[in-house]
């Protein structure tokens, strides 16, 4: 059938206010957000670049600085604000018979501990410090853009609070719940295993999602649908199956936070078109760029901290047309002029500008 814009589930949501219990509202648009004018000192030469660009430095300077409705997809996950700093500790492993290690098939192994990476994660105003940077999410969404914020129980509901005065409630897509089934399970409370995606879009109605497109997963019962639906699998819903990166696995870069390659590959293949641009503005480990780049998306990248640029840069050195920056140049500012130094954002490439009029829509299956 002929592609078609895919409307927001459900009837329309209320204010983003928050009226008594049992008031009778009107839905309406949310109010215009200063935001949402033309920022004066925006620079598209910031995405000169032919596949993928890496930024070190404050996102928000970064973000201000980019011309409104350049992304296709955001994708945030910024600080959970747990209280307390984020560390991993890795360690080399080498066969030894007196090791103090016990590995696959009974053999033991001595282990050595490497530098460990680390960063704080306290903020005493932590809606504060993600306000400016969702109002600038929402400037630089396209119209048919969708933005996904990866958060843990203790912030979810805070942050949808925000985000719905941002993006209107009825801009509210979904809540994902991704749930996996590892580590500890602490005796006085249920075990926390899942996080939360909160997704919104910028123009109700007229969102890109592409469900067809996501690799489809097993069935819990595959003998009550068939043989033909078992083997074709079925599209996830918004509870996602996924464990995280396993301690010892192939995936594993070394980074306190990094997530799955698996959790990242289905957001950009429903929401982000082929050839499109996808932002994560807090990048990490990278992996965003490493699934944008392996699915034919243009991607940013930025980070505040060396380190997780240094994983990034060693993750993604092998794509052909990734620009990355120099750490000992110093971070990437909105002082820096209209365009960082060539030896922070590395060689200008030609902008890779892209109409919006004939931008893919949703295919119903």
């Amino acid at each position: 059938s002929a592609p078609v814009y895919h409307g927001a589930p459900g009837s329309p949501r209320g204010l983003p206010g928050a009226p008594r219990y049992g008031d009778r509202v009107r839905p309406t648009a949310p109010p215009p957000l200063p935001c949402d004018r033309p920022t004066p000192a925006a620079h598209p030469r910031l995405l000169g670049f032919d596949r993928g660009r890496v930024f070190l430095g404050d996102n928000l300077p970064l973000m201000r600085r980019l011309p409104g409705g350049c992304c296709d997809l955001i994708y945030l996950d910024p600080p959970f604000n747990t209280g307390r700093a984020r560390t991993h500790q890795p360690v080399r492993t080498t066969l030894d018979a007196d090791g103090d290690r016990t590995g696959f098939q009974g053999r033991r192994y001595r282990t050595t501990a490497l530098p460990p990476s680390s960063y704080p994660d306290r903020f005493d105003d932590y809606l504060g410090f993600l306000r400016p940077r969702l109002r600038q999410c929402r400037r630089l969404l396209a119209p048919q853009g969708t933005l996904y914020v990866h958060l843990d129980p203790r912030e979810a509901h805070y942050v949808k609070v925000l985000l719905d005065g941002i993006f209107g409630r009825d801009g509210f897509l979904n809540e994902i719940v991704w749930a996996y089934d590892y580590g500890g399970r602490p005796r006085r409370r249920w075990a926390p295993k899942h996080d939360t995606l909160l997704v919104y879009v910028r123009s109700p109605g007229q969102h890109y999602l592409d469900l067809e497109a996501v690799d489809r997963i097993p069935y819990l019962a595959p003998g009550l649908v068939g043989a033909a639906k078992a083997a074709r699998g079925k599209v996830p819903t918004d509870t996602w199956w996924h464990t995280i990166v396993p301690t010892r696995g192939s995936e594993r870069v070394g980074y306190p936070t990094q997530k799955p390659l698996g959790i990242l590959r289905r957001i950009i293949q429903a929401s982000a078109p082929p050839g499109g641009l996808v932002a994560d503005f807090f990048a990490g480990s990278g992996t965003t760029g490493v699934a944008a780049a392996a699915l034919g998306r243009r991607f940013i990248l930025a980070d505040i901290l060396p380190e997780a640029v240094a994983v990034q840069r060693r993750r993604l050195v092998s794509v052909p047309g990734v620009t990355f920056p120099q750490e000992a140049c110093g971070p990437w500012t909105a002082s820096s002029g209209p365009v960082a130094p060539a030896g922070i954002l590395g060689a200008s490439g030609p902008i890779a500008a892209r109409g919006r009029a004939g931008t893919e829509v949703v295919k119903r299956g």
